[in-house]
């Protein structure tokens, strides 16, 4: 799938004064920035208010879900996002924080009947060179247009639903 999101966005904006959460890990923070600022930046090109999206930051990866779900519980917010970067190496196994990570996240939405959506990164293999850094600031940004494209797509949907409408994606 190699298409420009950020000109993509045709789905509607939430309904005006609809909150949207931002959670991100602070780990590798320069390279997470880019994910939020691209999210922002594609909602605002959809027309959502960029004061709809309040921001919260965890330590690490293994804090988003826990976070997530006390964000959920407050019932201010039409959809929480979760960002972060999961490296291989350190003190636990990189599958393990990715598993907990991804599961927890996914069963916040299910518990709490709010949509989290994830830009929570899992590459097998990151080393701390410059290289690594370029590559995957430059694909936070696009994950950040994707998920902003995901989130306007889900809330649409879900208001859809409310609604009784009963409609197709093209």
């Amino acid at each position: 799938m190699n298409r420009n999101l950020t000109t993509e966005v045709q789905h509607a904006a939430p309904q005006r004064g609809e909150l949207v959460a931002f959670v991100q890990s602070c780990w590798h923070r320069e390279i997470v920035d880019r994910c939020r600022d691209s999210f922002v930046e594609t909602m605002a090109h959809a027309g959502f208010e960029p004061t709809n999206v309040e921001f919260f930051e965890v330590p690490g990866a293994l804090e988003l879900p826990l976070m997530a779900k006390r964000l959920a519980a407050t019932r201010r917010y039409a959809a929480v996002i979760a960002a972060g970067l999961v490296v291989n190496g350190g003190i636990y196994r990189h599958d393990f924080v990715a598993s907990a990570v991804i599961d927890g996240l996914m069963r916040v939405q299910l518990d709490t009947d709010v949509p989290v959506l994830s830009a929570v990164l899992t590459p097998l293999n990151f080393h701390e060179h410059q290289a690594h850094h370029r590559f995957f600031e430059e694909h936070f940004v696009i994950k950040g247009a994707e998920v902003a494209t995901a989130c306007l797509a889900t809330l649409e949907a879900h208001e859809g639903v409310r609604a009784g409408r009963r409609f197709l994606s093209p």
